[in-house]
């Protein structure tokens, strides 16, 4: 007669595997949960001309497309090419205030990668760094947007707006 086998992970080699197995799966599937969360664009401002939150929600995806597009060019060797790893070491949302003249005014991270503070400092000091942006000359006044940032170990990184994807395990 065969002994029950359980999920639990004990002592023995094997089942502590399959359960950090589990728990690798279980974090990357609420990573996945997140970033598709993240692909909706709240409304912050419209075109002239244009009304209603379309319109505001159309003007920021393409005002978050520019920026991201800006941090690439003033960071091309930090850029990972090609699919991410299955795993990231982090991952952060991070909400950016501009005014009419592109100026970073505020950065409020709405995830932060809390088990990295180190790669929440470079990416505040990176963004920083780029500014000015591009000037959101299609509002009037300032722009917010949100990006996510998906952060290798090696220390380059994607975002989520320009991302090539992730490769699967």
């Amino acid at each position: 007669m065969a002994e029950p086998t359980s999920s639990t992970p004990s002592s023995s080699p094997g089942p502590q595997r399959s359960g950090r197995s589990w728990l690798w799966r279980s974090l990357a599937a609420g990573v996945t949960v997140l970033l598709a969360a993240c692909g909706s664009v709240p409304h912050f401002g419209s075109k002239p001309g244009a009304s209603g939150p379309a319109a505001g929600t159309a003007a920021t995806r393409e005002y978050r497309q520019d920026a991201a597009r800006h941090i690439y060019a003033r960071n091309q060797q930090r850029i990972y090419k090609g699919q991410l790893p299955p795993m990231l070491y982090a991952v952060g949302v991070l909400e950016v205030e501009v005014d009419r003249s592109g100026n970073v005014r505020r950065l409020r991270w709405l995830r932060a990668p809390s088990h990295a503070p180190e790669v929440v400092a470079e990416i505040e000091r990176t963004v920083r760094a780029a500014s000015p942006f591009p000037a959101p000359s299609h509002l009037s006044g300032k722009m917010t947007y949100t990006d996510t940032w998906l952060w290798d170990q090696s220390g380059r990184f994607q975002l989520d707006t320009l991302t090539e994807g992730q490769r699967g395990e």
